[in-house]
Order: structure tokens, then sequence, then C-alpha cells
């Protein structure tokens, strides 16, 4: 239970994918506008990096290590990650229609998300067990949601601040990030795992 928890605070504090790796920045900018937006993209994020960590574990245990093909690694994980996507798209578009129009292209951007195939390439290279590749994958898409609600929250307050206007809108944003991304390097080597 220990591991389990060092695992989850260590990779959205630690190795947070925004803020200290620098993965899915193109969402994490695109999509911090308004929080409703933010919550949605997260929700979507935190479905397609769990379910994409399971299959891409299983695509490279039982198909391409066996068979010598781990050179096809990118490729294959592109092709799970591209199908999670997919589905993830069709169940918002039939159910949640509003989040659907809201999230707009970034939903399908996903698919592009460096994030998503970072956490799969990297619970390859760390040899995780099963069980351990979706927990990071789950713990990636919540260091993700993390970052997003917190940049979120702040954008909406900085919206309605009295900011220098040179620094209206992206560049007050990338100005933020900056120091959001600062902050979180405090955090290196609190936890080992």
């Amino acid at each position: 239970m220990m591991r389990i928890l060092f695992v989850i605070l260590g990779t959205i504090l630690v190795e947070n994918f925004v803020l200290t790796k620098f993965l899915g920045i193109c969402p994490y900018l695109g999509v911090s506008k308004k929080m409703d937006s933010a919550l949605g993209m997260s929700g979507a994020v935190v479905f397609v990096m769990t379910i994409a960590s399971a299959v891409t574990w299983v695509v490279n245990e039982y198909v391409l290590s066996p068979y010598g093909l781990g050179y096809l690694q990118t490729i294959a994980f592109i092709l799970v990650i591209a199908s999670v996507v997919q589905f993830v798209e069709l169940l918002l578009k039939r159910f949640i229609k509003p989040l659907y129009n809201s999230l707009g292209i970034y939903l399908p951007l996903i698919t592009t998300n460096c994030a998503v195939l970072g956490v799969a390439l990297l619970n390859i290279q760390n040899s995780s067990s099963f069980g351990m590749s979706v927990l990071y994958g789950f713990s990636a898409g919540l260091s993700f949601t993390f970052a997003l609600i917190l940049f979120s929250g702040i954008r909406e307050k900085l919206e309605t601040s009295n900011v220098s206007k040179s620094f209206k809108g992206l560049p007050i944003a990338l100005v933020t990030a900056a120091f959001m991304a600062l902050s979180f390097m405090g955090f290196q080597g609190m936890f080992t795992f």
C-alpha cells in the first residue's frame, strides 16, 4: 500500500509529466483557459493514459518482445493510443455532447499528446509489471490533471487581474507556467520509488 502511495505522489509531485518532464504542453496551454474544459480534458487524459498503459504493456509483452519486434514499439503504441482516443471521442460525442463541443480540436489531439506515448515508453523502459504500468499510467494522468487544474485556476484569475497590456493573454500564461515548473522542481528528491 505504501509503495502505491509513493508511486502516485511521486508521479504527481516529483515527476509531474507537464511541469518536470515537460510532456503534454500543447493541451496544457490550449485547454487551460476555462476550468470546465480543463476538467473534461483531464478526465479524458486520465482514462486514455490508464487504458493505453495497460494495452501497450500487453502488446509489448505478448506481441513485440517475443517476436523481436521491439523496433516497432513507437508505431504500435501510437496506433493503440489513437484507437483509445477514438473510443473516448465516440463516448463523449454520444453521452456528454457539451464537453465534446468544449474540447473541440484538443480531444483528437490527445493522440499526439507526447505524455501519453511517454508513459507507455517509460513503462517498458522501466520493465514495469502490468499492475505497476497501469498504476503509473493512472498516476501520470493524475499528474497531468493536477498541473492542468492548477494552471487553469490561475489563468482564470489572471483574466480578471490588472496585467500589463504587453503581458495580457499568452505571455502571462507562459510566465506563470514557468514559475509553476520552477516551484515543482523543489520537490526533486522528495520520493524515491
